[in-house]
């Protein structure tokens, strides 16, 4: 074989090699992946975490972490007589924990946003296995509510609003024009406000909502451009209205304190005359 040869054959060598380490280097990341089992639930509910075991065998021991706690928090091992929920987690789940003894599915109720993360199954038997859930607890979704930008009165024929939410975590705030999407924000982080504008015209005669959503619950609240939107000109004289009243009640009030004053001053100069 000639030197070309044989370098041109290590090199397809060298190159069969790597793909074959990419290859399992890629279903090692996509059994991982896969390998967790997924559950979203509501603030305030219940989730339960299934073993698909049907009965637990005499020499099983299986037991549930959370996150990177190496303790299990709660344990079942029928020839060791251990049936176990403990407050290894600094009472994260005091009171709120459900084993089944017979399948060892795991129950949380009353669920808290704290309770989001990583559950393992660990089960030690001839044949050893494990489960993994990733658990999303969603906080519970506040009604939108829509108000005029006022800041925005410049123009007569339109109409700002804005639909806002606060103390939210990873929601989606959306207008809707019909059934159609018209403008949506997203927010992950933790307690966060959202506020999406809309401009309308004050005689059209289309159906708007603001919506918030997260991955399994949404929240509604309808438009009604009449009641909310009324144009500038009648907003204006409403201020200034007011600003009239305002400044005739102030007027009032200063009259009525020189009075007060005065008769004051008489009464107390009457008194001294009286004693001379």
């Amino acid at each position: 074989m000639m030197p070309f040869e044989m370098f041109s054959e290590l090199l397809k060598k060298k190159k069969m090699f790597h793909l074959r380490v990419l290859f399992c280097l890629c279903w090692w990341h996509l059994v991982g992946v896969f390998g967790v089992e997924t559950v979203s639930v509501m603030e305030g509910e219940y989730v339960t975490l299934h073993t698909n075991d049907t009965d637990i065998h005499e020499d099983d021991d299986m037991m549930w972490n959370f996150g990177a706690k190496k303790d299990p928090f709660a344990q079942i091992n029928k020839k060791a007589g251990i049936f176990s929920m403990s407050d290894s987690l600094d009472g994260r789940f005091r009171g709120r924990l459900l084993l089944h003894n017979k399948t060892g599915d795991l129950t949380i109720t009353n669920t808290r946003i704290t309770d989001t993360g990583l559950y393992k199954l660990q089960i030690n038997r001839a044949k050893k296995s494990s489960k993994t859930f990733s658990v999303t607890v969603n906080a519970r979704l506040p009604i939108p509510v829509i108000i005029r930008d006022s800041s925005q009165c410049s123009s007569r024929s339109k109409c700002v609003l804005l639909c806002s939410v606060v103390n939210v975590t990873q929601v989606t705030l959306s207008w809707y024009k019909g059934n159609s999407l018209f403008s949506s924000i997203s927010v992950s982080d933790l307690n966060s406000s959202l506020s999406l504008p809309l401009e309308v015209e004050y005689q059209e005669n289309n159906i708007y909502s603001c919506v918030i959503n997260n991955p399994i619950r949404n929240q509604t609240k309808h438009l009604n451009i009449t009641e909310v939107c009324q144009p500038c000109s009648d907003l204006d004289s409403s201020l200034v209205y007011i600003e009239l009243i305002s400044a005739a009640a102030g007027s009032l009030l200063i009259v009525a304190a020189v009075v007060i004053f005065c008769s004051y001053r008489k009464h107390k100069k009457t008194h001294q005359d009286g004693k001379c």
